[in-house]
């Protein structure tokens, strides 16, 4: 067979199990290390090698070949693997990723290998029968890809970064705040934007902690011109392994830090509980000896943080004995209450675990000349972070929406809530947790028990970790299906973990008919 026509038609089998696996890997942020975890840990293989049906296929083909022609074989299975990919495309069910420069350069490169291996085996006629696999290795031709550009890649984040602290030198006008944590750091962050918000802070926007997404957002809103006097420039620092915050400090240059919460996200990355308080501790680390650093003081791994400091150190909480407190706590319908040194708050911010975010925010709002009459007054207006701990009602349901980001106190903080709401009927509806590590069952199985009597059903949609929820839960949960019921009217849908907003709408009563 004609060499050319046979690798065309490979390149067009291989184009769609490409996409989707570029897609998985760009959520993962082309890591190699988060990668792995979620193949292994999760056995996500299915993205490897471009879903199930296309192993299958292949199969069959293979099956046939005593029987067919070699060209003919190929062609027709080459043929239907390229109708599959286009029904895909036309039923708009394909998964993209973001077309980010970085995306554009590995999928064009990873296509370019396909070609040139494609060619190499259909003119050899010995091997030509091989280039049926090559649609189901696409994330080897996307692996290799990554491999041959990794070098430049370093070398141009250095690049970036480099100029982000030249540019972060330019200004010491700036109050810079760097946040971290491992869950909390966003409604923080959010929470000191608006209580600044006459001093028009900069701060980075949603998804953006890491050291490269935090560098190129510095290159484009410092501009060359002073900022006034003090202005904030807060900065939500993320972090998957030891030295990356040293990185995102070094050229953030934070003078203010603050530790949300230090729970067990991401342990698989970290490997240990200790390497983790590390990793966090380098933001405290990095504080220059005139800078501060608030911490969580209900939080005892927060706590103990004190020992990265050589700057001055407030500590907050609900416990009775730390330099900020919170009394009289109350969960309302309309969001949380409580008294701060006789102050009253009253916050539009669902759960009570987010008591010492406020109160972090309270401090350093404190620290920087606000008194705590005015940031009462300026939070009450506060407006959550959509999708993070958000309470609304749809379609006559009480929807908690925390699928920004989810960790296991975040999970448990939710099931806490759901437990003080005066619903008759309650339903659970969860993608589990990742990159556990070690404290993957045991968590699931944690959690499973606490759901259990708070709610009548758990709808789970990822199939790996649901057995070990359903161990703790007492009972089986639901995969989510075509047949799987919708909620009843008036009940209350708690939404934990990450999973797109049409999910969620799978499960809301359908509108009534428009009358004429």
């Amino acid at each position: 067979m004609d060499a050319p026509i046979l690798t065309g038609f490979t390149l067009l089998a291989c184009l769609s199990p490409l996409l989707t696996f570029a897609t998985f890997w760009q959520v993962k942020e082309w890591r190699w290390d988060r990668l792995r975890e979620e193949v292994i840990r999760e056995r996500k293989f299915l993205p490897l090698v471009g879903g199930h049906i296309r192993p299958l296929i292949t199969l069959l083909f293979l099956a046939l070949f005593p029987i067919l022609p070699t060209g003919s074989l190929l062609l027709a299975a080459l043929g239907v693997l390229t109708l599959l990919n286009i029904v895909q495309i036309v039923l708009r069910k394909q998964r993209l990723p973001v077309w980010t420069t970085k995306a554009k350069t590995l999928v064009g490169t990873a296509l370019l290998l396909d070609v040139a291996l494609a060619f190499v085996l259909s003119s050899s006629t010995p091997f030509a029968l091989s280039v049926i696999f090559l649609p189901l290795f696409q994330s080897l031709s996307l692996g290799a890809a990554w491999a041959v550009f990794l070098p430049m890649d370093r070398h141009l984040k250095q690049k970036v970064m480099a100029r982000a602290k030249a540019r972060r030198e330019a200004h010491p006008e700036l109050m810079v705040i760097g946040i971290t944590g491992s869950v909390g750091k966003t409604t923080t962050k959010e929470l000191l934007a608006h209580i600044f918000n006459d001093r028009r802070p900069l701060f980075t926007p949603a998804h953006v902690n890491t050291e490269m997404g935090v560098a190129q957002w510095i290159l484009k809103h410092l501009l060359p011109e002073p900022f006034p006097q003090g202005t904030p420039l807060i900065v939500e620092m993320g972090a998957y392994r030891t030295g990356e915050i040293v990185t995102l400090c070094s050229f953030v240059q934070p003078q203010i830090g603050m530790v949300t919460f230090i729970g067990n996200q991401h342990m698989a990355l970290f490997g240990s509980q200790d390497a983790l308080v590390k990793a966090k501790g380098e933001l405290l680390q990095a504080l220059p000896p005139t800078g501060h650093a608030f911490l969580n003081g209900d939080c005892g791994l927060c706590r103990d943080m004190q020992r990265f400091c050589s700057c001055p150190v407030t500590i907050v909480g609900t416990g009775g004995s730390d330099d900020l407190e919170a009394y009289d706590v109350e969960e309302t319908p309309t969001g949380i209450r409580f008294t701060v040194s006789g102050t009253p708050f009253s916050v539009p911010l669902h759960g009570t675990h987010n008591v010492v975010n406020v109160l972090l925010t309270i401090a350093v709002a404190e620290h920087l000349g606000m008194t705590k009459p005015a940031i009462a007054e300026r939070i009450r207006t506060f407006q959550p972070p959509h999708r993070t701990f958000e309470v609304r009602q749809e379609q006559g349901i009480t929807i908690l929406d925390d699928t920004h980001n989810s960790s296991a106190a975040s999970f448990k903080a939710a099931i806490a809530w759901a437990k003080t709401q005066p619903f008759e009927h309650k339903t659970l509806l969860t993608s589990g947790l990742i990159e556990l590590g070690e404290e993957h069952q045991r968590t699931h199985r944690e959690l499973g028990a606490l759901a259990a009597g708070v709610f009548r059903e758990t709808i789970y949609l990822n199939r790996q970790s649901a057995p070990l929820f359903a161990e703790g839960f007492g009972k089986a949960v639901l995969p989510l299906t075509s047949q799987t019921p919708r909620v009843p009217d008036g009940s209350l849908l708690v939404c934990v973990g990450r999973m797109p907003p049409s999910t969620i709408q799978r499960l809301l009563p359908l509108p009534a008919p428009k009358t004429i």
